[in-house]
């Protein structure tokens, strides 16, 4: 069973709003699929029906049994008043875990994103990039299978934002984790992704599945190399064809 079945789900908002033509698409366990398209094509809807955050108005959305999954969204939704430990604990803490049990586990996702040594600082005291590690350490404690993440590096400076896609893929490995990923750059997502799920807008919808045939790991050469040129080309020839073809 994939991770994630998606079946001609759609999603139309009580104010008639459509936000989501019928998609389909499957997510098997390990990959690291993005998707891509510009603003208003329905990207952060349908990763929060992945998550249950929203109902599909049809189809259906379903997950593997027994598969913990995180949410990261676009900005870090720290508490201000907390450390980061604190914020870090946060699921554990809502999820009744024993503080003696949680310590050692967020300890050990505050290492996995490099933060070991902060536990104590607030958030006002970090920069953009460590707050959203936090945000990812967060994600992490839980141990899931599946991480969901939505434009998380999106308000970043563009050094962090590569620093960061390079770290969660090193993440990504080391956890084996399944992980769907939101964007609206092309660049983030040749990096990336193993596949790359290209929607168009007006309404939402699915009109293109790529796969980025390149190996992991993936270093800073890659970005300037011929082949990431190509798939840059090839997602953007994808995104102008269906801006001009009617849903």
């Amino acid at each position: 069973m994939p991770a994630v079945a998606i079946e001609a789900a759609e999603k139309t908002y009580p104010n008639g709003t459509r936000a989501l033509l019928p998609v389909s698409l499957q997510v098997q366990a390990g990959e690291f699929i993005t998707l891509l398209g510009p603003s208003g094509c329905g990207k952060s809807t349908l990763l929060k029906m992945v998550a249950g955050l929203l109902a599909p108005s049809a189809g259906r959305v379903q997950r593997a049994p027994g598969r913990e999954l995180s949410f990261v969204f676009q900005e870090a939704t720290l508490m201000p008043w907390a450390s980061v430990q604190a914020n870090v604990r946060l699921p554990l803490d809502l999820a009744g875990v024993p503080r003696a049990q949680a310590t050692p586990r967020v300890l050990q996702a505050l290492q996995r994103v490099g933060l070991q040594g902060f536990e104590a600082a607030l958030p006002r005291e970090l920069s953009g990039g460590m707050q959203m590690r936090v945000s990812i350490a967060r994600g992490l404690v839980t141990e899931p299978a599946l991480l969901l993440m939505d434009e998380p590096f999106g308000a970043l400076d563009e050094i962090t934002r590569q620093r960061l896609d390079s770290d969660l893929l090193a993440l990504w490995q080391a956890q084996r984790l399944t992980v769907m990923f939101v964007t609206h750059s092309i660049y983030e997502a040749v990096f990336l992704s193993r596949r790359v799920v290209v929607m168009a807008a007006r309404p939402g919808r699915v009109v293109d599945d790529i796969v980025i045939d390149e190996p992991y790991p993936r270093s800073d050469e890659f970005r300037v190399s011929t082949r990431f040129a190509q798939a840059a080309q090839r997602l953007q020839r994808s995104l102008l064809a269906a801006s001009e073809v009617a849903p």
